[in-house]
């Protein structure tokens, strides 16, 4: 299985809510696609701040998950900060991008951009995962 057949078939229903896609998926790269709908804005149309951490806490998961050590029982967000830099309107499709920072034996830290489809940074995420 590769990862991101690994990652499509994991049961993560609050990434399936907000209507996360993952399009890509190796050791060092985690690709995700989440359209902006009205029930995930704030005024004026723009994506809420939360739907942007979670998209990326979901998406920096998926990334620890298909680098666990074998021993590993799971993983959960130990940590996460975000730089918001821009917004993403109403029917644009962000897509994130996590990669590594740090892979240790007891905790990840992952980094994800999310951007709109003509490049615009919406922000920056880093997290920092324990392994279970």
């Amino acid at each position: 299985m590769t990862p991101l057949e690994k990652i499509q078939s994991m049961k993560m229903p609050f990434a399936e809510l907000k209507g996360v896609t993952f399009t890509e998926a190796g050791p060092d790269r985690v690709v995700a696609k989440m359209l902006v709908r009205p029930d995930l804005c704030t005024l004026r149309n723009t994506i809420h701040g939360g739907a942007v951490m979670a998209f990326a806490d979901s998406v920096g998961a998926a990334a620890t998950v298909i680098n666990l050590p074998e021993d590993a029982k799971g993983t959960t967000t130990l940590e996460s900060k975000t730089n918001f830099i821009g917004g993403a309107k109403e029917g644009t499709t962000v897509t994130a991008t996590a990669t590594p920072v740090h892979r240790g034996r007891r905790t990840q830290v992952w980094q994800t951009r999310l951007e709109t489809e003509d490049g615009k940074l919406v922000a920056v995420v880093t997290q920092t995962q324990l392994v279970l």
